[in-house]
């Protein structure tokens, strides 16, 4: 059987049984997913003095294939939706360990990952390689959102990130 969408595992990191995604910091892998459609799933909700200075935070994950026996291949990934709110945005990179190590543990969510490059690639064919991700194995995530200085209040504000890869049969 072929690689589904469920085998393409998107975990927090921060340690193998953290649940909360603003400690989702770097680290160990925790066997939580990060739960989708939900509101503040990844990062926090944004107060007025943080609005009002502007604000840069960070979040790890780790780009997991649950496929028991198959590769992702050629796995990519980008920005597949913008924030809906245009005083936020959402930005990736790819962590420097590389494949199936954990990735760099930042001290706090204002705290940049160190020589990491953030980009904006909004599909497929410009999105960060993974390269081939073996079964069972991770890659680790880097996601940077910004809000500008002075930024209205937005309700919901939503920007989504996506990983595609191809499989075998």
């Amino acid at each position: 059987m072929p690689i589904t969408t469920s085998d393409i595992q998107i975990r927090l990191t921060g340690g193998s049984g953290n649940t909360d995604p603003n400690l989702s910091l770097g680290g160990a892998v925790s066997s939580t997913a990060l739960v989708d459609n939900t509101t503040h799933n990844l990062f926090d909700e944004v107060s007025g003095s943080e609005s009002l200075a502007g604000d840069i935070e960070y979040r790890v994950l780790a780009v997991r294939n649950g496929h028991a026996s198959l590769t992702m291949k050629s796995t990519k990934v980008y920005i597949s939706q913008d924030s809906t709110n245009a005083n936020s945005e959402l930005d990736i990179a790819l962590d420097g360990n590389g494949l199936n190590t954990n990735p760099e543990t930042l001290t706090n969510e204002s705290t940049a990952p160190s020589g990491e490059s953030f980009t904006h690639p909004t599909d497929y064919s410009g999105g960060l390689n993974m390269g081939n991700i073996p079964s069972t194995q991770f890659y680790g995530l880097h996601l940077r959102r910004t809000i500008t200085a002075g930024a209205g209040a937005s309700t919901p504000d939503e920007a989504r990130f996506k990983v595609d890869c191809d499989t075998d049969a």
